[in-house]
């Protein structure tokens, strides 16, 4: 009763001043200050949330530009270094651009049709010997542990069939669908092309007007923070690419030498792939095992599968320590669970785009939380850590 008085005492003088009482304060002093520091956090977390949840439905549902936009903005920073180079070659910007692109096209396009005439060279033995494997897998099912007859075989392959005749509706259904989604590919496609000349030629231009929307005393942190963040995923682009590459060579060569067919589109699909991180690779690894078993049979499959997995641990305790070591340097988990949390949210563009988005962020935020170029410990690091100590 004595620790209440002097509160009901100023209580009542406060109401006899002013004529009411602040009875919002005094609850509020009342309470416990962790429960008021967790009440602080946890609606700042609800609106944060929200407006994470509003822009991501929002690229949803603008997802025909949206995509168009992070894949051109991904594809300027592959090829921003080529460009950069002529253009210190005392290049016209429009020559530089010209020469980049057409040397891209030719890149790709001969990877493209390399694969693409392998294919039709070796797809028909490629077909006999499927057949062949699954007379064999049918000998096994039968003569093998599980004895099974060629009726229970038959009946299983009746039933595979009668779903699939189940989904025919679904499939037919579809099929304009599928027509809408060809006609949005090909205007992404133009419009992804747009913008790439686009940023190519003007980049600077863009961003300058772009750094104008922002608040006068803001504008500088955001324009120092976004080219941090733009130079690392420059980094990270053209490091991928050089993995990419050693990944399609690693596998591919093995592939080769092992007998495996259709070596040189396992190389070309394993290329584009590694720039799905932890996900393409692995998935086109497994296109190599699966034609090494159904082509050369099991042992040969086994060691398809060990080249596989020695190239990805080779990547993966070696190359990325190494090579990302002074561009990205990119922590396991926060990849798998980017990587994860990017698929759920948009399958595979969220995927593709989820590692240089969030490396972008965690150098941008970064940048503004310090105010100065970051030197904190991050999951992606612009510095090696032996180079950071030595300028300590």
């Amino acid at each position: 009763m004595s620790d209440e008085t002097p509160r009901l005492r100023d209580l009542i003088r406060q109401r006899s001043v002013t004529g009411r009482v602040d009875v919002t304060g005094e609850v509020e002093r009342s309470l416990p200050l962790g429960l008021r520091v967790a009440s602080a956090y946890s609606w700042r977390f609800l609106v944060i949330a929200g407006s994470i949840g509003v822009l991501i439905w929002l690229v949803i549902q603008f997802k025909i530009l949206v995509i168009p936009l992070l894949v051109a903005i991904l594809l300027t920073a592959l090829l921003w270094p080529a460009v950069n180079a002529l253009l210190r070659a005392h290049l016209p910007r429009w020559l530089a651009i010209v020469l980049t692109l057409l040397g891209t096209a030719i890149v790709v396009g001969g990877l493209l049709w390399l694969a693409v005439w392998q294919i039709t060279q070796q797809w028909s033995d490629v077909q006999t010997r499927t057949v062949a494997a699954v007379d064999q897998l049918r000998q096994f099912l039968i003569q093998g542990p599980l004895h099974l007859t060629s009726a229970q075989i038959d009946d299983f392959l009746k039933q595979a069939l009668t779903f699939l005749s189940e989904q025919g509706e679904a499939l037919k259904t579809g099929a304009i669908a599928v027509g809408t989604t060809f006609g949005h590919v090909a205007t992404g496609a133009v419009l992804t092309l747009f913008i790439l000349l686009c940023l190519l030629a003007d980049g600077g231009g863009i961003w300058r007007w772009t750094v104008r929307l922002f608040p006068k005393n803001a504008r500088h942190g955001v324009d120092v923070a976004a080219r941090n963040g733009w130079a690392t995923v420059i980094n990270y682009a053209r490091t991928q690419l050089l993995v990419a590459f050693i990944d399609a060579v690693g596998i591919g060569l093995g592939a080769f030498l092992l007998g495996v067919p259709l070596a040189v589109p396992i190389a070309v699909l394993v290329f584009l792939g590694a720039f799905i991180p932890l996900v393409g690779a692995v998935v086109t690894g497994v296109l190599a095992v699966f034609l090494a078993l159904v082509y050369n049979g099991p042992w040969i499959a086994l060691w398809m599968l060990v080249v596989v997995l020695a190239v990805q641990q080779i990547e993966g305790h070696i190359l990325q320590p190494i090579l990302m070591g002074s561009a990205v340097k990119v922590h396991p988990l926060a990849v798998v669970l980017v990587v994860a949390g990017g698929a759920l949210i948009a399958g595979i563009p969220g995927a593709l785009f989820a590692v240089p988005l969030a490396a972008f962020v965690n150098v941008a935020v970064s940048t503004l939380v310090s105010g100065v170029d970051p030197d904190g410990d991050y999951i992606w690091r612009t510095v090696p850590r032996a180079r950071r100590r030595s300028t300590r």
